[in-house]
């Protein structure tokens, strides 16, 4: 591939898959310094992309403009988004998804060259090269395999999130209307995920928040909009709570502490990628399970795999307490 031909990068959601191809941009920018590089993504997860700081330009799919049982609208829409694929005219594009919804999207690229990871053989069709998706390895080291078997090598794997001043601004702003101080040490809790059989109680996290409290930590908890009325009870026992802040803004907002609990969510994974210490509670960490990429050791599991509430309050906070004395009191590491 010539270095100055463009690169379309497909993974259209959710918030820790996409952070999971970060190393793969990295590789990918290691490899064609001066290749435009185009990310295609959902919509309303446009704004991480703020922080892959090798991309050229990003398209947003906006799926809003699909709905409906207009036939001809949705064409114009399809055609539209035909158009702002090819608009660079791609020589490589790259599926990071393996759905039949990206297949559709990688094949209709127009670039030549068309490489996958793909869950299911019906659609290798799309592909020039398709690899089979290997569910025993971290999603982001499989992405990783992808590039190398189509002859990108990454000697030196990096997973660098970059938070834009602004963001860090405004989180530092709401960090100090919740009445915390940036010469102390805090542990930001993210409770919530995206499915609630991966949550691990609500109530153990404010017993660990107490624990840590004792022991000279400030305590943020963290949320999406939709949590404001179960972290009642986080403001009710005294503590900060920036439930419904922007993504950007939360993700400011545990850059600005020394450590980061909570479960398997993208806001965590997030602070790994931006070089925080993190600790995960997790309903596997067998293989092939998205625990903190290059980081296992950060992954709490459950003595029976499934079972996260039969991680106990006292092995989370020695967790908790472990990790704290990896970092120094009050540091605050910036990306």
């Amino acid at each position: 591939m010539h270095p100055r031909q463009g690169i379309l990068l497909i993974r259209l959601k959710s918030m820790g898959d996409i952070l999971f191809t970060l190393p793969a941009v990295h590789a990918l920018r290691a490899a064609f310094p001066t290749a435009p590089i185009t990310f295609l993504v959902s919509k309303e997860y446009a704004p991480l992309l703020e922080g892959f700081r090798e991309l050229n330009s990003t398209i947003e799919l906006d799926r809003g403009r699909f709905r409906g049982l207009r036939p001809l609208k949705i064409l114009a829409e399809a055609l539209s988004l035909m158009r702002q694929l090819r608009r660079d005219r791609p020589r490589l594009a790259v599926d990071l998804q393996g759905y039949g919804e990206t297949a559709v999207l990688t094949r209709f690229s127009g670039a030549p060259e068309r490489w996958g990871t793909v869950y299911r053989t019906g659609r290798k069709w799309a592909y020039t090269r398709a690899v089979p998706r290997n569910s025993q390895v971290h999603p982001a080291d499989d992405h990783l395999a992808l590039l190398m078997q189509n002859g990108i090598a990454s000697p030196q794997v990096s997973n660098q999130f970059v938070l834009p001043q602004l963001a860090l601004k405004k989180a530092a702003e709401l960090f100090s209307t919740c009445g915390l101080r940036t010469d102390r040490a805090t542990l930001f809790i993210q409770p919530f995920t995206s499915a609630p059989q991966k949550n691990w109680p609500l109530e153990r996290y404010l017993d660990v928040a107490d624990l840590s409290s004792k022991r000279g930590w400030q305590i943020l908890f963290g949320g999406g909009p939709g949590d404001r009325v179960a972290l009642n009870r986080a403001s009710a026992a005294g503590y900060g709570v920036a439930a419904g802040a922007p993504l950007l803004v939360s993700a400011g907002l545990a850059n600005l502490s020394a450590l980061v609990l909570g479960g398997d969510t993208g806001l965590v994974h997030l602070a790994v990628a931006m070089g925080k210490r993190v600790v995960m509670i997790m309903r596997s960490i067998l293989p092939g399970s998205t625990h903190p990429f290059q980081h296992k050791e950060w992954a709490i599991g459950p003595p029976a795999e499934g079972l996260i509430n039969s991680i106990t309050t006292e092995t989370v906070a020695e967790h908790c307490a472990r990790a704290g004395q990896e970092q120094r009191p009050g540091e605050i590491r910036r990306s």
